[in-house]
């Protein structure tokens, strides 16, 4: 593999623990700057506002631009977010900050997988692509969990400048070792971009997207407040306890591909979202004691990012068939659906806050995610249906 690769991971890993590490500080955050959790909360579902419309958006502004000259401009871009976070003089700043970094984030995911392939020879794409995204991974089990340490020992801002300079590292890399003549594809026409979107199956898959991953948000959100004010735990064990759960979604992430592999995306999405429900479910009782609120916090994780791997496997199975010209675009808009799940599943935790309990948004959290399942059977059934049709005019 390419060394260049390696600074792509870099970035991912930047990326990635700037938009989590958010959640392990997100009482730290409420009370130096004087603001109520949901309002911590929002900064949240603002950063995923930014991923959701720099996915999509900007990826189609930038189309025909130089894939490098891209890749230095998201991470210039994601390195000043995370500085202005550092030196924010108050909230209002802060969301800015957060919504500069999130419009960063949602283009280089979207580019970097293209950047990655065409590093490579076509034999090795697949590893090319797991190898940056790795970086992603690492995020979760080490840098969320770190930058919360960080956070709570040195005060929130430090933790966003060791981001900034992570993700300074990066662009330093990547302008090193990334080479300018990157081979790029034509970009897909406004045309071929909007027939997604005219599609049925797939905006019933960016739904089931949306609900079974924002349905986790709801509750994850606020996962800090929970541990401390209704487990007992003191700050500083709380980065220990996002350690447990990262290491249990790298685990998650793994599974949940093996078995949308062996199963096919629908039977492991049924599975995974009837689990994760029931365990959001069971959180709202054992939250109340430290020693079965961090198995159940071990458990949540492998299911709550295990439905991933499926999600994205399905919607390019759909794009293929009912939008072929424009797949990379399909597969764009359901990173965005992930993103808009996640901020509309924090603003409703903040919701959930101010009018009922902090203990209450596990449970309806599990309430939303059954309502992703219900929509996954029904996606099933409508596969079903088309399979027999299509069997019907062979014979």
């Amino acid at each position: 593999m390419p060394i260049a690769i390696l600074a792509l991971a870099l970035s991912a890993f930047a990326i990635g623990t700037t938009e989590f590490v958010i959640v392990g500080l997100v009482p730290t955050i409420a009370q130096d700057l004087g603001v109520s959790l949901p309002s911590a909360g929002l900064l949240v579902s603002l950063y995923a506002l930014g991923v959701a419309v720099g996915a999509p958006v900007l990826t189609a502004l930038t189309g025909r631009w130089n894939r490098k000259a891209v890749l230095l401009s998201v991470m210039a871009l994601f390195t000043l977010g995370n500085l202005l976070a550092w030196v924010a003089p108050g909230y209002s700043s802060l969301v800015v900050a957060r919504l500069l970094t999130g419009l960063a984030h949602g283009v280089f995911f979207a580019i970097g997988s293209t950047i990655a392939t065409s590093l490579v020879s076509k034999d090795k794409e697949a590893g090319a692509i797991a190898l940056m995204f790795t970086g992603l991974t690492v995020a979760l089990v080490t840098g969320v969990p770190l930058g919360t340490w960080i956070g709570q020992h040195f005060g929130w801002r430090a933790t966003f400048l060791a981001v900034a300079a992570l993700g300074l590292l990066a662009l330093i890399g990547s302008a090193l070792l990334v080479p300018a003549n990157l081979k790029q594809s034509a970009p897909a026409t406004l045309r071929q971009q909007l027939a997604v979107l005219t599609q049925p199956r797939l905006l019933l898959v960016y739904a089931m997207t949306a609900v079974g991953y924002g349905g986790t948000f709801v509750a994850f959100t606020y996962l800090a407040p929970i541990l401390q004010q209704v487990s007992g735990f003191a700050p500083g064990a709380v980065g220990l306890i996002m350690l447990v759960y990262g290491v249990s979604v790298a685990v998650g992430n793994i599974w949940g591909g093996r078995l949308a592999d062996r199963h096919g995306p629908v039977k492991a999405l049924n599975r995974i979202f009837t689990a994760l429900a029931v365990v959001l479910a069971v959180f709202t009782f054992t939250a109340g004691n430290p020693v079965t609120a961090v198995l159940t916090v071990l458990v949540w994780g492998a299911f709550a990012f295990g439905n991933v791997p499926g999600l994205q496997v399905y919607v390019v199975q759909l794009a293929e068939k009912y939008a072929p010209q424009a797949v990379d675009v399909a597969s764009g808009l359901n990173i965005a659906a992930f993103n808009v799940g996640i901020a509309i599943g924090s603003v409703l935790g903040g919701a959930v806050i101010e009018h009922m309990s902090l203990i209450d948004t596990p449970w309806i959290g599990a309430l939303i995610v059954v309502l992703a399942l219900a929509l996954t059977r029904l996606s099933g059934r409508l596969d079903r249906r088309t399979a027999t049709a299509t069997e019907a005019e062979y014979v």
